[in-house]
């Protein structure tokens, strides 16, 4: 049995009370590791490693910050097929999705952070009064960063690399479902030059070990990925401490499908894609499909094909599209979530049971790709999120029945606009109540652009330089030089 272990103060150790958490492997349904189930103690003792290591890393040359980023970045990719073989046993995904995305994007996110941060511009302002302002971009002493089982280590990186390159010392939580990779990691820091206590990784569950970095009173501020529900109860523990957040949550997100659009096999493909890649875990995933109704019925069609034509199966075969949902608690909420929409009125067009995976994954938790329709915009399975599987498809009439439906969730993610008028592509863009729009194509992803969502999709931006202006202080210096 594989034992992970937390990193604190630049050495692996157990959990302080010698409790652990089994991890399983989905694809198979039974325990392949065991994991720290760390609580505030733990907690504590990687807080005060952050602590003092803070002074001595945030006036370490941004130069020097972005090699140890760098050295990283090099020995995740000399080890490319250890981690995405341990990213696909640890959350579902097919073997080849990690080694294309997930791996690869962690790497990026590494490597992009370390560039930025010796590119990042300072800012000044000249006053006719005969002063000049400059502002300094302080690091904010030792931050915590939460991250989510769904892209386990792509969005591990995504938070800890900005807060590392800005000068912060972190104290981060990967998801307790799928510890693998943050555990594989955290070996390798070391070896990066990173000093000890500016980098930990401490594992356990939300309540253990989320609660007591978010309520640590050192702890400057928190970057979590995850569900709303857990990010409404962030923003009101951090709020009495006046703590700097940045959430993002769920996501209930349109694709729309305009009678203009290119429906090629190319751009029928992403549509298909964008969703049911990762099993439809995955917060970007377009889980409403809106067509406009004079192409409905031969959209509908085509679609139907490509989507009967995935193939689910063991997350190790080349063959497979669709792997194993993350865990069987998960599992059983997207079957609910397909017989609620039954109960509603909903036409199970295909599939809508568990899948049938022969030899060794027998006994995983597998979906079959599922697509409804006959649900009206209002319906419980066309508002809230199901996180798997299941796409509705939704006809409209026009650009202002497909706005109005787009935006009549509580979430603002993200949505992709299918459509060769141009003006028309710019007008619904900026009237969709969302944080990421796409057109004609999904999941095209420039690092430099800021992500994330608005309404019950979060609070703040990441990427780019709003991660940095995030894990940072802005001070104005206005020096006066004389009439």
């Amino acid at each position: 049995m594989l034992m992970l272990a937390n990193l604190i103060d630049g050495q692996a150790r157990a959990p302080r009370e010698g409790r652990y958490l089994d991890i399983v492997d989905p694809s198979i349904g039974r325990t392949f590791a065991r994991c720290p189930d760390s609580d505030a103690t733990d907690v504590a003792d990687a807080v005060d490693a952050a602590t003092r290591a803070a002074p001595g890393w945030a006036a370490t040359p941004a130069e020097t910050r972005a090699r140890c980023l760098y050295r990283l970045a090099d020995l995740i990719e000399t080890r490319l097929e250890a981690f995405a073989a341990a990213e696909s046993q640890d959350s579902g995904k097919p073997l080849a999705l990690a080694r294309s995305l997930d791996i690869p994007r962690a790497i990026a996110n590494l490597r992009f952070f370390a560039a930025a941060i010796g590119q990042w511009p300072g800012e000044s302002h000249a006053m006719e009064q005969g002063a000049i302002n400059y502002t300094l971009r302080l690091p904010l002493g030792v931050v915590g960063c939460i991250s989510p089982w769904n892209l386990p280590l792509y969005l591990f990186t995504w938070k800890v690399a900005p807060a590392l390159a800005a000068g912060n010392t972190v104290v981060s939580k990967p998801s307790e479902i799928t510890p693998y990779t943050a555990w594989l990691l955290g070996t390798l820091v070391a070896e990066a030059d990173f000093p000890p206590g500016v980098f930990n990784i401490v594992h356990g569950t939300g309540p253990a070990v989320g609660e007591a970095i978010v309520m640590h009173d050192t702890v400057k501020a928190i970057s979590f990925t995850g569900s709303t529900r857990t990010g409404v109860a962030i923003a009101k523990a951090a709020a009495p401490k006046l703590k700097k957040v940045s959430l993002e949550l769920g996501g209930k997100n349109p694709t729309i499908v305009f009678d203009d659009a290119d429906l090629s096999d190319a751009s029928m493909a992403t549509i298909v894609r964008s969703g049911f890649a990762n099993q439809g875990e995955i917060c970007l995933c377009g889980s409403r499909l809106l067509v406009q109704r004079g192409i409905y019925e031969r959209f509908r069609d085509d679609y139907l094909r490509r989507v009967r034509a995935l193939r689910v199966g063991d997350p190790a075969s080349p063959n497979s599209d669709l792997g194993a949902l993350v865990s069987r608690a998960h599992f059983d909420k997207v079957i609910a979530c397909i017989e609620r929409a039954r109960d509603e009125g909903g036409r199970i067009l295909t599939g809508g049971q568990r899948a049938t995976v022969e030899g060794r994954c027998a006994e995983g938790w597998f979906v079959e790709p599922t697509v409804i329709e006959g649900l009206p915009p209002g319906a419980a399975t066309n508002q809230e999120e199901i996180f798997g599987p299941v796409v509705t498809l939704i006809p409209f009439e026009d650009e202002a029945e497909a706005l109005a439906i787009a935006n009549g969730t509580p979430y603002g993610l993200s949505a992709s606009v299918w459509t060769q008028d141009l003006s028309r592509a710019h007008r619904v863009a900026a009237r969709l109540d969302v944080g990421i729009v796409w057109v004609n194509c999904w999941m095209l992803r420039d690092l430099r652009t800021p992500f994330g969502g608005s309404k019950q999709s979060g609070v703040g931006r990441e990427g780019g330089v709003e991660a940095l202006r995030f894990f940072t202080e802005a001070r104005n210096v206005c020096i006066s030089h004389g009439q």
